[in-house]
């Protein structure tokens, strides 16, 4: 099996030249732009400007803020908006473990990482091959999405009663819009998009029966039976947005998995007895 990975950037590369760093400011750009959806929907949900504030300064993970916001504007309680905005936040976590070996903060960076380990920082540290870049290319999403996120937030708290009602702007479908987005590309084989399908029918048909948050909560108990029955053999590495390989990452982890095997399982000299 082929693989083509991205080229390594010349030793000594300059901050003002290193690809992760373009990746990362591209990215920091794209993301605090979208921020302006949320702040407007966040005050639109009822949120003043200071609650709104403190969700992206604290929270900060796109998935859970909106779906926070979400679910208090539908109605729902709080204890509903937290666990619908905890299930999605849960994905940081592993992320961090992840970014902790490879960037290996120390001392006050520890805290800082871990407040700027999103998806957008994780994929760009992880689509490059040098450790400095990959730091690199953590610091400045990580860093660049929080600042144009907040700053956004608030351009988009402040506006949202002078825009009305967002529905007119289409700014209510934004969320949805983003996560399908984000959902598309990794649906490519046949079971995570069968569960997709799965979640979606069962969030339809319990929404006219259940408050307002509890449907999603609903699909993804769905998606961790699923998940807890049925297990692949072939081994899956966290797919990030960026995608360093040509091939899906299944794939390549799978062309990994075979050589370490190779070396260390069945055919090391020292097992063959």
């Amino acid at each position: 099996m082929s693989s083509t990975v991205p080229s390594s950037p010349a030793p000594g590369t300059s901050w003002r030249k290193s690809p992760a760093v373009r990746v990362g400011l591209s990215i920091s750009i794209a993301t605090g732009l979208y921020a302006i959806s949320f702040g407007a929907l966040s005050v639109t949900a009822g949120l003043t400007f200071w609650q709104t504030m403190i969700l992206s300064l604290f929270m900060f993970s796109g998935g859970s803020q909106f779906a926070f916001i979400g679910v208090i504007g539908g109605g729902g309680t709080g204890v509903a908006a937290m666990s619908a905005a905890t299930l999605l936040g849960i994905r940081n976590g592993v992320y961090g473990m992840q970014m902790n070996a490879l960037v290996r903060p120390k001392g006050w960076r520890k805290v800082v990482a871990a407040q700027v380990t999103i998806d957008e920082s994780a994929a760009t540290a992880s689509g490059q091959l040098e450790n400095s870049e990959q730091r690199r290319g953590f610091w400045t999403a990580g860093l660049g999405v929080f600042t144009l996120w907040n700053l956004f937030t608030a351009v988009g708290a402040l506006a949202g009663d002078a825009l009305g009602d967002p529905q007119q702007w289409g700014l209510d479908g934004a969320a949805v819009a983003a996560f399908l987005g984000l959902l598309w590309p990794r649906l490519q084989a046949k079971q995570p998009a069968s569960i997709a399908v799965v979640c979606a029918l069962v969030t339809v048909l319990t929404i006219p029966f259940l408050p307002s948050g509890v449907p999603i909560l609903v699909a993804a108990a769905v998606a961790g039976a699923i998940g807890w029955f049925k297990h692949d053999a072939v081994p899956a590495g966290m797919a990030p947005d960026i995608e360093p390989y040509e091939e899906p990452y299944s794939e390549h982890d799978l062309d990994h998995y075979a050589k370490d095997h190779t070396v260390h399982g069945q055919n090391d000299p020292g097992n063959d007895r």
